[in-house]
């Protein structure tokens, strides 16, 4: 019988149960076997692997201090000697997806095999794709079993250093390198029977994936600013002191409306950021810099627009799903209308 396959399990702050965003600049730190989802993780390896320990490093150290991480963690990598490492999942924590793709390059660079999971949009996956094996899961924990399952035979098939095949056949999300390979019929006769299968309406699989990007029709610009009605839109997880509507870090299910009539500018004493996607304290201490009320107001002083709208738009934009953020686009968009706003100035992280 074949000994149980060596494993180091690298997790945030908030996984690693040190705490949330108070801790997010925690240093890197390690614990002996799992903890936190990598104790699901060993309950599906079984007998086949161990997990040796866990690393823990805060979100924001880790982006951060960089270089500071990548020693401490390839210290313990070494020390440790695994044969395998799992890093998150992060679903779509975009800062913990970074760290999950940075944690797995230094170890591939070591010669160890390693995965990794997160939500498809997680900047971590245009980041590390190439350079580490990761698997799509949803946008947050819900299904946390499922991908914990999906990372363990992921695991155990890299540490046993089984080949991959495709992306379709194993479930990771593409490397974004092709290969050369050879097929049973050439590509004349491939190409003809795509094009039957088109005809008769039958499925068929393209041999070059292409998702055509959305072409939007940009709206005729302003003439005259000193008579336009402005309006503002953040995407920075502006809330108001203590976030009494308790608005999420990420992945909004709708966007909010706070009344700025009278206010000359955004005050960190009135307003804060709350985004699960940057360091959010700068922006707390001036609230200006992700809605500008402050520039507007003495623009609109030395009339160089004419109003500003009553009410700003707020919404936390990191790990929102297309879709979802057509939708509210949607509504903002009539909300917007129908205020006889003539231009917006929005706000992005």
């Amino acid at each position: 019988m074949n000994d149980p396959l060596k494993v180091v399990h690298f997790v945030n702050q908030f996984f690693g149960g040190i705490g949330g965003e108070e801790q997010a600049n925690r240093p890197v730190t390690s614990v002996v076997g799992p903890i936190g989802p990598g104790r699901p993780l060993q309950q599906v390896m079984g007998t086949e692997a161990a997990i040796l320990g866990t690393i823990i490093c805060g979100d924001n150290y880790a982006s951060e201090s960089t270089d500071a991480t990548l020693a401490e963690v390839r210290r313990l990598l070494e020390l440790l000697g695994p044969d395998v490492v799992i890093a998150g999942p992060a679903f779509d924590a975009g800062r913990y997806g970074l760290a999950c793709g940075m944690v797995g390059k230094l170890a591939a660079d070591m010669g160890i095999p390693a995965v990794t999971a997160m939500h498809p949009e997680n900047p971590g996956v245009q980041t590390y794709r190439r350079d580490v094996t990761i698997l799509p899961t949803g946008a947050s924990g819900t299904d946390m079993q499922r991908d914990v399952s999906a990372l363990a035979a992921m695991a155990l098939k890299l540490g046993r250093g089984d080949a991959l095949g495709s992306p379709t056949e194993e479930g990771y999300i593409s490397h974004g390198i092709r290969e050369l390979t050879t097929r049973g019929q050439p590509g004349f006769v491939r190409a003809l029977d795509m094009l039957t299968a088109k005809l008769r309406s039958e499925p068929f699989e393209s041999e070059v994936p292409y998702h055509k990007p959305e072409s939007v029709e940009p709206a005729p610009p302003v003439t005259d600013l000193s008579n336009a009605k402005f309006g503002l839109i953040s995407t920075g997880g502006l809330i108001p002191k203590g976030n009494p509507d308790r608005q999420t870090s990420g992945n909004p299910d709708r966007y909010y409306t706070y009344s700025v009539e009278g206010m000359q500018a955004l005050t960190g004493d009135d307003w804060e950021a709350f985004h699960g996607g940057y360091y959010n304290q700068i922006a707390s201490d001036n609230p200006n810099y992700i809605l500008p009320l402050s520039f507007m107001r003495q623009f609109e002083a030395d009339g160089v627009v004419g109003s500003l709208h009553t009410e700003l738009f707020t919404m936390p934009g990191v790990g929102t799903p297309v879709e979802k953020s057509r939708r509210m686009g949607e509504f903002m968009a009539r909300e917007i209308a129908d205020a006889g706003i003539d231009a917006c100035i929005l706000v992005a992280t």
